[in-house]
Protein backbone atom coordinates (compact mmCIF):
# COMPACT_ATOMS: atom_id res chain seq x y z
CA UNK A 1 0.00 0.00 0.00
CA UNK A 2 1.53 3.31 -1.15
CA UNK A 3 0.05 6.49 0.72
CA UNK A 4 1.10 10.23 -0.01
CA UNK A 5 0.74 13.38 2.68
CA UNK A 6 -0.39 16.49 0.12
CA UNK A 7 0.54 18.58 2.41
CA UNK A 8 4.48 19.38 2.09
CA UNK A 9 4.94 20.74 5.66
CA UNK A 10 4.86 17.80 7.50
CA UNK A 11 7.66 18.88 10.20
CA UNK A 12 5.22 21.19 11.63
CA UNK A 13 5.84 19.14 14.50
CA UNK A 14 8.57 21.14 15.24
CA UNK A 15 5.46 22.22 17.84
CA UNK A 16 6.05 19.18 19.76
CA UNK A 17 7.71 20.84 22.40
CA UNK A 18 4.80 23.33 23.41
CA UNK A 19 2.22 20.32 22.67
CA UNK A 20 1.34 16.91 22.16
CA UNK A 21 -1.67 15.02 20.01
CA UNK A 22 -3.17 12.69 22.05
CA UNK A 23 -6.21 10.55 21.38
CA UNK A 24 -8.81 9.25 23.29
CA UNK A 25 -8.37 12.15 26.42
CA UNK A 26 -11.75 13.20 27.94
CA UNK A 27 -12.48 17.00 27.02
CA UNK A 28 -12.78 19.17 30.17
CA UNK A 29 -15.61 21.12 30.48
CA UNK A 30 -14.89 24.50 28.40
CA UNK A 31 -16.90 26.99 30.76
CA UNK A 32 -14.17 25.83 33.99
CA UNK A 33 -10.71 27.39 33.81
CA UNK A 34 -8.21 24.70 32.39
CA UNK A 35 -6.66 23.11 35.33
CA UNK A 36 -2.76 23.87 35.77
CA UNK A 37 -0.40 21.35 35.07
CA UNK A 38 1.25 19.80 37.55
CA UNK A 39 5.08 20.00 37.98
CA UNK A 40 7.08 17.31 35.75
CA UNK A 41 3.90 17.36 33.15
CA UNK A 42 4.04 18.20 29.12
CA UNK A 43 1.58 20.95 28.86
CA UNK A 44 -0.65 19.07 26.22
CA UNK A 45 -3.26 19.43 23.35
CA UNK A 46 -6.53 17.46 23.41
CA UNK A 47 -8.25 16.97 19.90
CA UNK A 48 -10.59 19.85 21.34
CA UNK A 49 -7.15 22.35 21.78
CA UNK A 50 -7.70 22.23 26.40
CA UNK A 51 -4.63 21.69 28.36
CA UNK A 52 -4.20 18.75 29.47
CA UNK A 53 -1.55 17.54 31.53
CA UNK A 54 0.10 14.54 30.61
CA UNK A 55 4.05 12.88 31.25
CA UNK A 56 6.63 13.65 29.64
CA UNK A 57 7.71 10.98 27.00
CA UNK A 58 10.58 9.47 26.03
CA UNK A 59 11.10 8.35 21.89
CA UNK A 60 13.34 6.86 19.61
CA UNK A 61 15.81 8.75 17.97
CA UNK A 62 15.91 8.69 14.17
CA UNK A 63 18.69 10.36 13.75
CA UNK A 64 21.06 7.74 13.62
CA UNK A 65 19.90 3.76 13.41
CA UNK A 66 21.17 2.79 16.44
CA UNK A 67 17.22 3.53 17.76
CA UNK A 68 19.00 5.51 20.35
CA UNK A 69 16.34 6.97 23.22
CA UNK A 70 15.86 11.22 22.82
CA UNK A 71 13.80 12.52 26.16
CA UNK A 72 11.38 15.19 25.65
CA UNK A 73 13.40 18.53 27.54
CA UNK A 74 11.20 21.03 29.88
CA UNK A 75 7.85 22.09 28.95
CA UNK A 76 8.45 25.00 25.95
CA UNK A 77 5.55 27.85 25.98
CA UNK A 78 7.16 30.95 24.62
CA UNK A 79 5.14 33.99 24.15
CA UNK A 80 3.20 34.68 21.40
CA UNK A 81 3.69 34.96 18.50
CA UNK A 82 4.43 31.66 17.84
CA UNK A 83 6.66 30.15 14.91
CA UNK A 84 8.44 27.28 13.88
CA UNK A 85 10.84 26.87 11.25
CA UNK A 86 12.29 23.76 9.46
CA UNK A 87 15.48 25.16 7.65
CA UNK A 88 16.25 22.13 4.99
CA UNK A 89 19.24 21.43 2.80
CA UNK A 90 17.20 23.34 -0.43
CA UNK A 91 13.88 24.85 1.22
CA UNK A 92 13.20 27.34 4.68
CA UNK A 93 9.85 26.37 5.39
CA UNK A 94 8.57 28.78 8.24
CA UNK A 95 5.24 27.94 9.97
CA UNK A 96 2.95 30.80 11.81
CA UNK A 97 0.44 29.93 14.24
CA UNK A 98 -2.35 33.02 13.97
CA UNK A 99 -5.11 32.25 17.06
CA UNK A 100 -8.52 32.74 16.82
CA UNK A 101 -9.29 34.73 20.13
CA UNK A 102 -7.37 35.61 23.09
CA UNK A 103 -7.41 33.97 26.31
CA UNK A 104 -7.09 35.20 29.77
CA UNK A 105 -3.74 33.24 30.09
CA UNK A 106 -2.51 35.42 26.88
CA UNK A 107 -0.54 38.41 27.94
CA UNK A 108 -2.08 42.11 26.35
CA UNK A 109 1.38 42.58 25.33
CA UNK A 110 1.76 39.48 23.27
CA UNK A 111 -1.57 39.39 21.66
CA UNK A 112 -0.68 43.01 19.81
CA UNK A 113 2.66 41.90 18.75
CA UNK A 114 0.35 38.88 17.30
CA UNK A 115 -1.61 41.27 15.45
CA UNK A 116 1.25 43.39 14.14
CA UNK A 117 2.66 40.16 12.45
CA UNK A 118 -0.93 38.46 11.38
CA UNK A 119 -1.01 42.65 9.35
CA UNK A 120 2.39 41.82 7.44
CA UNK A 121 2.20 38.29 6.63
CA UNK A 122 -1.05 37.80 5.64
CA UNK A 123 -1.42 41.34 3.52
CA UNK A 124 1.31 39.39 1.04
CA UNK A 125 1.61 36.57 -0.76
CA UNK A 126 5.01 36.77 -1.78
CA UNK A 127 8.12 38.54 0.10
CA UNK A 128 10.95 39.62 -2.00
CA UNK A 129 11.97 37.51 -4.58
CA UNK A 130 11.84 34.09 -3.21
CA UNK A 131 9.30 34.19 -0.20
CA UNK A 132 6.12 32.66 -0.61
CA UNK A 133 3.02 32.05 1.05
CA UNK A 134 1.42 29.01 0.23
CA UNK A 135 -2.05 30.23 1.01
CA UNK A 136 -3.74 27.50 -0.47
CA UNK A 137 -2.04 25.30 2.04
CA UNK A 138 -3.47 27.04 5.48
CA UNK A 139 -5.00 25.04 8.46
CA UNK A 140 -8.01 26.64 9.99
CA UNK A 141 -9.07 25.86 13.60
CA UNK A 142 -6.42 23.56 14.57
CA UNK A 143 -5.75 23.37 18.27
CA UNK A 144 -1.78 24.10 19.67
CA UNK A 145 -1.49 24.52 23.08
CA UNK A 146 -5.08 25.63 24.77
CA UNK A 147 -5.74 27.90 21.36
CA UNK A 148 -7.21 27.59 18.09
CA UNK A 149 -6.17 29.13 15.00
CA UNK A 150 -5.05 29.09 11.45
CA UNK A 151 -1.49 28.07 10.46
CA UNK A 152 -0.06 29.94 7.80
CA UNK A 153 3.11 28.29 5.52
CA UNK A 154 5.82 30.66 3.81
CA UNK A 155 8.66 29.07 2.17
CA UNK A 156 12.04 30.21 0.57
CA UNK A 157 15.26 28.73 -0.99
CA UNK A 158 17.90 28.44 2.16
CA UNK A 159 20.68 30.15 -0.05
CA UNK A 160 18.27 33.15 0.96
CA UNK A 161 18.55 32.64 4.65
CA UNK A 162 21.12 35.64 5.51
CA UNK A 163 19.00 38.19 3.49
CA UNK A 164 15.86 36.88 5.55
CA UNK A 165 17.87 37.36 8.61
CA UNK A 166 19.15 40.66 7.68
CA UNK A 167 15.79 41.56 6.55
CA UNK A 168 14.48 40.44 9.69
CA UNK A 169 17.04 43.02 11.19
CA UNK A 170 16.24 46.13 9.20
CA UNK A 171 12.93 45.91 9.45
CA UNK A 172 13.13 45.27 13.04
CA UNK A 173 11.00 41.75 12.74
CA UNK A 174 12.85 40.11 15.84
CA UNK A 175 11.01 42.31 18.85
CA UNK A 176 8.38 40.76 17.72
CA UNK A 177 9.52 37.45 19.30
CA UNK A 178 12.57 36.40 21.24
CA UNK A 179 12.55 32.85 20.26
CA UNK A 180 11.69 30.37 17.51
CA UNK A 181 10.69 26.76 17.08
CA UNK A 182 13.13 25.52 15.04
CA UNK A 183 13.84 21.83 12.99
CA UNK A 184 16.59 20.94 10.41
CA UNK A 185 20.06 20.71 9.95
CA UNK A 186 20.41 24.80 9.38
CA UNK A 187 18.82 25.22 12.85
CA UNK A 188 22.06 24.37 13.88
CA UNK A 189 23.76 25.81 11.33
CA UNK A 190 22.58 29.31 11.63
CA UNK A 191 21.76 29.80 14.92
CA UNK A 192 24.64 31.43 16.00
CA UNK A 193 24.40 34.00 12.99
CA UNK A 194 21.18 34.26 14.14
CA UNK A 195 21.67 34.94 17.77
CA UNK A 196 24.00 37.95 16.85
CA UNK A 197 22.29 39.54 14.26
CA UNK A 198 18.43 39.73 15.85
CA UNK A 199 19.09 38.18 19.08
CA UNK A 200 16.39 35.61 18.33
CA UNK A 201 17.11 32.11 20.67
CA UNK A 202 15.87 28.90 18.39
CA UNK A 203 14.25 26.10 20.77
CA UNK A 204 15.83 23.32 18.42
CA UNK A 205 13.86 19.68 17.60
CA UNK A 206 15.61 16.54 15.97
CA UNK A 207 13.90 16.67 12.89
CA UNK A 208 13.39 13.10 12.51
CA UNK A 209 11.09 13.65 15.80
CA UNK A 210 9.88 16.93 14.50
CA UNK A 211 9.55 14.80 11.64
CA UNK A 212 6.77 12.04 12.91
CA UNK A 213 5.14 14.32 14.83
CA UNK A 214 3.66 16.24 12.01
CA UNK A 215 2.47 13.15 10.84
CA UNK A 216 0.73 12.29 13.85
CA UNK A 217 -0.50 15.69 14.14
CA UNK A 218 -2.05 15.64 10.15
CA UNK A 219 -3.38 11.98 10.98
CA UNK A 220 -5.16 13.26 14.01
CA UNK A 221 -6.25 16.65 12.78
CA UNK A 222 -6.44 16.78 9.43
CA UNK A 223 -6.58 13.15 8.34
CA UNK A 224 -7.25 14.38 4.31
CA UNK A 225 -3.79 15.17 3.50
CA UNK A 226 -3.50 11.82 3.48
CA UNK A 227 -4.44 9.74 0.40
CA UNK A 228 -3.46 7.12 -2.25
CA UNK A 229 -3.44 6.60 -5.89
CA UNK A 230 -6.08 4.62 -7.20
CA UNK A 231 -5.16 2.76 -10.81
CA UNK A 232 -2.01 4.71 -10.86
CA UNK A 233 -1.21 3.36 -14.10
CA UNK A 234 -4.37 4.35 -16.00
CA UNK A 235 -4.69 7.68 -16.75
CA UNK A 236 -8.66 7.50 -17.85
CA UNK A 237 -9.26 5.72 -14.29
CA UNK A 238 -6.78 7.42 -12.25
CA UNK A 239 -7.76 8.84 -8.72
CA UNK A 240 -6.78 10.23 -5.52
CA UNK A 241 -8.43 7.94 -2.50
CA UNK A 242 -8.17 9.45 1.17
CA UNK A 243 -6.92 6.99 2.96
CA UNK A 244 -6.31 7.46 7.10
CA UNK A 245 -2.67 5.85 8.20
CA UNK A 246 -3.80 6.41 12.33
CA UNK A 247 -2.60 2.94 13.72
CA UNK A 248 -1.58 1.71 10.62
CA UNK A 249 1.42 0.29 12.33
CA UNK A 250 4.02 -0.66 11.01
CA UNK A 251 4.97 1.46 8.12
CA UNK A 252 7.93 2.74 5.94
CA UNK A 253 8.15 6.55 5.74
CA UNK A 254 9.74 8.25 2.73
CA UNK A 255 10.63 12.16 3.51
CA UNK A 256 11.91 13.81 0.42
CA UNK A 257 13.57 16.39 1.12
CA UNK A 258 16.77 17.66 -0.60
CA UNK A 259 17.99 14.13 -0.10
CA UNK A 260 15.70 11.50 1.22
CA UNK A 261 15.75 9.64 4.25
CA UNK A 262 13.78 6.53 4.97
CA UNK A 263 12.64 5.76 8.37
CA UNK A 264 10.47 2.19 9.77
CA UNK A 265 8.06 3.38 12.23
CA UNK A 266 6.47 0.86 14.38
CA UNK A 267 4.44 2.94 17.25
CA UNK A 268 4.22 7.02 18.01
CA UNK A 269 7.35 6.90 19.70
CA UNK A 270 9.30 3.90 18.36
CA UNK A 271 11.18 5.03 14.95
CA UNK A 272 14.16 4.91 13.53
CA UNK A 273 16.02 5.93 10.15
CA UNK A 274 16.93 2.84 8.13
CA UNK A 275 18.13 4.23 4.82
CA UNK A 276 18.62 7.00 2.11
CA UNK A 277 19.87 8.54 -0.48
CA UNK A 278 21.47 11.67 -2.24
CA UNK A 279 18.92 11.90 -4.73
CA UNK A 280 16.22 14.04 -3.97
CA UNK A 281 14.31 17.05 -4.21
CA UNK A 282 17.92 19.36 -4.64
CA UNK A 283 18.73 17.03 -6.97
CA UNK A 284 15.64 17.80 -9.28
CA UNK A 285 16.27 21.36 -8.97
CA UNK A 286 19.89 21.25 -9.40
CA UNK A 287 19.89 19.66 -12.85
CA UNK A 288 16.86 21.29 -13.61
CA UNK A 289 18.84 24.41 -13.73
CA UNK A 290 21.97 23.06 -15.27
CA UNK A 291 20.14 21.56 -18.19
CA UNK A 292 16.80 24.08 -18.92
CA UNK A 293 18.23 27.29 -17.14
CA UNK A 294 15.66 27.30 -14.34
CA UNK A 295 15.94 29.26 -11.51
CA UNK A 296 13.63 28.36 -9.06
CA UNK A 297 12.03 24.99 -8.00
CA UNK A 298 8.40 26.84 -9.06
CA UNK A 299 9.95 27.01 -12.41
CA UNK A 300 11.14 24.03 -12.69
CA UNK A 301 8.03 22.30 -11.86
CA UNK A 302 6.16 24.45 -14.70
CA UNK A 303 8.61 23.20 -17.35
CA UNK A 304 8.04 19.65 -15.76
CA UNK A 305 4.26 20.04 -16.33
CA UNK A 306 4.53 20.72 -20.16
CA UNK A 307 6.90 18.30 -20.82
CA UNK A 308 7.41 14.83 -21.89
CA UNK A 309 9.46 12.25 -20.54
CA UNK A 310 9.33 9.57 -23.48
CA UNK A 311 11.34 12.20 -25.72
CA UNK A 312 14.43 11.65 -23.43
CA UNK A 313 14.14 8.57 -21.79
CA UNK A 314 14.22 5.19 -23.32
CA UNK A 315 11.68 3.17 -22.69
CA UNK A 316 10.93 -0.62 -22.77
CA UNK A 317 9.24 -0.44 -26.26
CA UNK A 318 12.29 1.62 -28.11
CA UNK A 319 14.33 -1.47 -26.85
CA UNK A 320 11.52 -4.66 -27.56
CA UNK A 321 9.74 -3.06 -29.88
CA UNK A 322 6.70 -3.03 -27.16
CA UNK A 323 5.93 -5.13 -23.56
CA UNK A 324 8.89 -7.25 -22.25
CA UNK A 325 6.14 -10.33 -21.59
CA UNK A 326 8.41 -12.29 -20.05
CA UNK A 327 8.67 -10.07 -17.05
CA UNK A 328 5.48 -8.48 -17.78
CA UNK A 329 7.05 -5.21 -17.78
CA UNK A 330 4.87 -2.79 -20.32
CA UNK A 331 6.61 -1.54 -23.11
CA UNK A 332 6.16 2.29 -21.69
CA UNK A 333 8.35 1.39 -18.43
CA UNK A 334 11.35 3.34 -18.34
CA UNK A 335 14.34 0.90 -19.53
CA UNK A 336 17.29 3.96 -19.22
CA UNK A 337 16.58 7.40 -17.97
CA UNK A 338 18.04 9.55 -20.62
CA UNK A 339 18.76 7.10 -22.93
CA UNK A 340 17.88 8.90 -25.89
CA UNK A 341 20.10 12.19 -25.26
CA UNK A 342 22.91 9.18 -26.48
CA UNK A 343 21.53 10.03 -30.26
CA UNK A 344 23.39 13.69 -31.11
CA UNK A 345 20.41 14.65 -32.66
CA UNK A 346 17.61 13.72 -29.90
CA UNK A 347 19.73 15.32 -27.55
CA UNK A 348 20.02 18.76 -30.19
CA UNK A 349 16.03 18.94 -30.17
CA UNK A 350 15.94 18.19 -26.61
CA UNK A 351 13.29 20.90 -24.85
CA UNK A 352 13.60 22.29 -21.66
CA UNK A 353 10.45 21.02 -20.83
CA UNK A 354 10.92 17.66 -21.71
CA UNK A 355 14.26 17.38 -19.73
CA UNK A 356 12.32 18.95 -16.72
CA UNK A 357 9.90 16.26 -16.81
CA UNK A 358 12.54 13.51 -17.44
CA UNK A 359 14.90 14.75 -14.52
CA UNK A 360 11.32 14.62 -11.91
CA UNK A 361 10.61 10.76 -13.32
CA UNK A 362 13.97 9.90 -13.28
CA UNK A 363 14.35 11.06 -9.38
CA UNK A 364 11.28 9.97 -8.41
CA UNK A 365 11.30 6.21 -9.81
CA UNK A 366 15.03 5.72 -8.06
CA UNK A 367 12.80 7.14 -4.62
CA UNK A 368 9.86 4.53 -5.49
CA UNK A 369 12.38 1.83 -6.04
CA UNK A 370 14.29 2.65 -2.83
CA UNK A 371 11.15 2.47 -0.52
CA UNK A 372 10.03 -0.33 -2.28
CA UNK A 373 13.63 -2.61 -1.36
CA UNK A 374 13.49 -1.13 2.51
CA UNK A 375 10.06 -2.21 2.89
CA UNK A 376 10.94 -5.50 1.21
CA UNK A 377 13.88 -5.81 3.66
CA UNK A 378 11.50 -4.65 6.96
CA UNK A 379 8.98 -7.01 5.59
CA UNK A 380 6.07 -4.42 5.50
CA UNK A 381 3.81 -3.84 2.91
CA UNK A 382 2.83 -0.08 4.14
CA UNK A 383 4.93 3.09 2.74
CA UNK A 384 4.15 6.79 3.25
CA UNK A 385 5.48 9.26 0.85
CA UNK A 386 5.70 12.55 2.17
CA UNK A 387 7.77 16.02 0.98
CA UNK A 388 7.45 19.36 -1.38
CA UNK A 389 8.45 17.02 -3.86
CA UNK A 390 5.49 14.89 -3.98
CA UNK A 391 2.78 17.54 -4.14
CA UNK A 392 3.42 17.15 -7.67
CA UNK A 393 3.43 13.48 -8.14
CA UNK A 394 0.55 13.12 -10.35
CA UNK A 395 3.72 14.85 -12.85
CA UNK A 396 5.79 11.50 -12.63
CA UNK A 397 3.16 8.38 -11.81
CA UNK A 398 3.16 8.17 -15.52
CA UNK A 399 6.55 7.11 -15.54
CA UNK A 400 7.03 4.97 -12.37
CA UNK A 401 6.00 1.72 -14.04
CA UNK A 402 9.14 0.23 -12.40
CA UNK A 403 7.82 0.53 -8.86
CA UNK A 404 4.33 -0.04 -9.21
CA UNK A 405 3.42 -2.29 -5.98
Amino acid sequence: MLSWFSHPYPSLGVFDDMQDFEEGVDVPDRSKPASAPKPGHVLAASPAGDHVPRPRYTSRSAAGSDGGSLSSEAPFHPPMPWFGMDIGGSLVKLVYFEPEEVLPQDAEQDVELSRTIHKYLTSNKTYGDTGIRDAHLEMRRVPINGHFGTLHFIRFPSSAMEKFIFLAKTKGLSALSSTICATGGGAFAYEKLIKQSVNLDLHKSDEIDSLVSGIHYLELNHPEESYFFENPLDDSKCRKVPLSIRDLYPYIVVNVGSGVSVLLVESRTKYQRVWGTSIGGATFLGLCCLLTGAKTFDEAIALAAKGDHRHVDKLVRDIYGGDYGRFQLPGDTVAASFGHMLDPERRKNAKPEDLARAVLVTVTNNIGSMAMMCAMNAKVDKVVFLGCLLEYMSLAKAGTGVVDA
